[in-house]
């Protein structure tokens, strides 16, 4: 896995859970429990979450402490996900959000 943040200027110092798998976009990819799901993501290369709604432009980690919308992805069913800020747990299906939906704007 890649680089981890040691210390963040909100959260702290992360606690390292165990060892988990999630599913991102259909792929299993593993992460630790407990850490911002964004985190998992970009340790895996993972840099874009959203599409935007009016210009299909790519977004990703921005703020990274919860006041933005760019991280927002869809997990477990649920659009709209700060993904910076909700820890990750095992068995998660994260999504690509493609304005408010995980369905590519060709397949709305």
């Amino acid at each position: 896995m890649g680089t981890r943040i040691t210390e963040h200027p909100i959260l702290g110092v992360p606690q390292k859970g165990s060892l988990v798998s999630f599913t991102y976009d259909g792929k299993k990819i593993q992460g630790y429990e407990g850490e911002p799901i964004a985190a998992a993501l970009k340790a895996a290369g993972i840099q874009i979450h959203r599409y935007t709604k009016k210009e299909h432009t790519p977004r990703g980690i921005f703020c990274a402490i919860g006041r933005c919308t760019d991280c927002v992805m869809v997990v477990d069913g649920v659009p709209n996900v700060r993904t910076c800020v909700t820890p990750l747990k095992a068995g998660m299906n994260i999504q690509t959000q493609y304005g408010v939906s995980a369905e590519p704007f060709e397949k709305q």
